[in-house]
């Protein structure tokens, strides 16, 4: 029996095509390996490892405080956020308690860091579908972003802010002033990446409709972050089991409707907005007072923890297994890019190879997040 699908690609004389590692829209060395049918892909097998560092080995040969900067070193878009769940995990292990101003500024730098995070996933993922202007736009923002950032973190991309028990500076009022206005800033140009991007016909017809991620299929794979929202389904770490001091913040968890390429796309831009919202409460209502508790050498009791975050591509969680030292026996991390990224290869079966850039990128994957 002759399939449409064969119909439609003429004889049935396949190829393997090795998509990455050094491919654009692979965004770092994810290789996939495509069984082709003329322009359709009707295998994948996404080969991963290439950017293995073996973070989690290195924590468990080192004091938890030698791990710091590794948490920047995977999902180098959002290293703040994989601080913080870092350091949450440490301090729900040990019993720290963090002062309230610190938590305040963890949630400003935090919300900035999953912003220039989503600039850059918007940008780069424009780019792919073959427009550059946008990305230019994006990383102009993203750079108002990074100068704040640094003040306090004297760092661009890799952070390594946050500390058990606070943060490593205090921000001041030249930080404040400049995170208004850049709040400022980023909601006048919101109508203008709408009208270049959001309802530019070339790019819903390259989008809509294309890699559907229907409920069921987000649910079997794990999938977390806006690629699950953008699916319909609204978790969010924040909300539905909120950390740090987010309980305290109104905003709300966009979501898609027809969990296609544009729904995740869609669910990224609203995002900004709701974090703008965060940022802005949180710098109306922040406290005065110390940003680092009094905290001697971290030992780690005996026993396990487990600490989630809400990071820009999704549920981030860090488990340890303490011994009573100060280095981990076992520290094991589940990034989101990971899950996100596995059902690939039933979601693009029998694409189109231009449709499947559309579908990947959508994904917004970062991938020595995913090989760590």
């Amino acid at each position: 029996m002759v399939t449409k699908l064969e119909k439609i690609a003429g004889p049935k004389h396949r190829f393997l095509l090795n998509m990455g590692p050094q491919h654009p829209s692979t965004h770092g060395v994810l290789r996939i390996v495509l069984e082709m049918d003329g322009e359709y892909a009707m295998e994948l097998d996404p080969v991963l490892g290439y950017g293995h560092r073996m973070h989690e080995k290195m924590a468990e040969a080192r004091p938890t405080s030698g791990f710091y900067p590794n948490t920047g070193r995977m999902d180098y878009l959002g290293a703040i956020l994989f601080n913080h769940g870092y350091v949450g995990l440490l301090e729900r292990m040990a019993g720290v308690e963090v002062p309230e101003r610190a938590e305040y500024i963890r949630v400003i730098t935090s919300e900035l860091n999953r912003i220039s995070s989503h600039l850059v996933g918007i940008g780069a993922y424009v780019l792919d579908l073959g427009a550059f202007t946008p990305i230019l736009y994006a990383f102009d923002d993203r750079e108002k972003i990074l100068d704040i950032l640094e003040e306090v973190t004297g760092s661009r991309l890799t952070y390594c802010y946050l500390r058990a028990g606070g943060v490593t500076k205090d921000i001041d009022d030249t930080f404040i002033r400049r995170t208004r206005a850049f709040i400022d800033r980023m909601r006048e140009r919101l109508p203008m990446y709408k009208n270049l991007v959001t309802d530019n016909v070339i790019f819903l017809r390259r989008t809509k409709g294309i890699g559907v991620i229907d409920r069921d299929m987000a649910l079997r794979y794990g999938i977390t972050g806006p690629v699950l929202r953008g699916s319909g389904i609204a978790y969010d770490v924040r909300k539905s089991e909120p950390y740090s001091i987010y309980d305290r913040f109104d905003f709300d968890i966009p979501t898609g409707e027809n969990g296609d390429s544009f729904d995740r796309y869609i669910v990224r831009i609203r995002e900004i907005a709701q974090s703008l919202r965060i940022i802005e409460q949180a710098l109306d209502a922040l406290p005065d007072g110390p940003v680092m508790a009094k905290t001697k050498k971290l030992k780690l009791p005996k026993g396990e923890c487990n600490f989630t975050v809400e990071a820009a591509r999704g549920s981030l969680s860090y488990y340890i297994v303490g011994d009573g030292s100060d280095t981990p026996y076992r520290l094991k991390i589940r990034v989101p890019s990971y899950s996100n990224l596995s059902p690939l290869p039933e979601l693009c079966k029998g694409m189109l190879l231009s449709d499947l850039v559309t579908a990947m990128g959508s994904l917004d994957l970062v991938i020595p997040e995913i090989d760590r």
